[in-house]
């Protein structure tokens, strides 16, 4: 049986905010990753977010970035692995506190934007993001790139890990995702993302920008939350999972 996580970034704007996009998605995922106050994200915001995740039975994860709101968190930072180590351990504990005083449990963690990118490929970075979860809980999951160092990070330091895959993103034949900076990194055709999705949980399989095919596993796809029709492919690609047989529950529900 074919089994597929549904994460979405969220939580990612500040106190005023209203909640109406996220509250609707929500209706679809089985994972939030919420935005701790560095890339986006407030106190208010974080509370709301765990609120909401909570009242419809959405696994809980905190999605912590590199400190740089104005270019949100996307900017690659010289980052050594203490600072990377304690940046992460900072963001989490923020999350971890309204997630208990909530009621509720943190599932997994998983890095936002470039702390994610530069983790995926750097192992001193991964390592010391791989320890942070590690030490705050080892029963964490830690979210990371299909294949990337982060994953292989988790692994060696004892954690369980989820390999994330994107369905709204083109793929290098190194198995990384092609950098926004360049063109046909979004995948806009909303058919051809879920495709490509049904594919990597199915076949274990990706078609990159160079033609070829290469071998991934997708235990988690990542849904963003901030585009213009985020809460009907959300939607979508939830009952198009389940009409090809997919089953879709919270990577920690097993």
């Amino acid at each position: 049986m074919s089994v597929i996580d549904l994460n979405c970034d969220m939580g990612e704007s500040f106190g005023a905010y209203k909640m109406g996009s996220d509250e609707e998605i929500l209706k679809y995922v089985t994972s939030a990753n919420i935005a701790c106050g560095f890339h986006a994200g407030d106190p208010k915001t974080m509370r709301k977010t765990v609120r909401l995740a909570i009242e419809h039975s959405v696994a809980i994860g905190a999605h912590p970035g590199l400190y740089d709101l104005h270019g949100f968190g996307r900017r690659n930072m010289d980052l050594s692995p203490e600072e990377a180590y304690d940046m992460v351990t900072y963001q989490i504990g923020a999350l971890w506190a309204f997630v208990k005083a909530e009621g509720g449990t943190m599932q997994h963690v998983k890095p936002h934007g470039a702390l994610y990118n530069m983790a995926s490929i750097n192992q001193s970075l991964s390592e010391a993001i791989a320890k942070a979860v590690y030490d705050i809980d080892p029963g964490l999951i830690l979210f990371g790139l299909a294949n990337g160092e982060l994953v292989k990070a988790g692994k060696r330091i004892g954690l369980r890990t989820g390999n994330e895959v994107f369905a709204d993103r083109t793929y290098q034949q190194d198995g990384t995702l092609t950098s926004r900076r360049q063109q046909g990194a979004m995948i806009e055709n909303e058919d051809e993302a879920v495709k490509q999705v049904i594919r990597m949980v199915k076949e274990q399989k990706v078609h990159t920008q160079q033609g070829i095919d290469v071998d991934i596993v997708a235990e988690t796809v990542c849904i963003h939350g901030d585009g213009p029709n985020a809460v009907n492919f959300s939607k979508l690609i939830k009952e198009r999972l389940e009409q090809s047989g997919i089953t879709v529950r919270a990577i920690g529900s097993e």
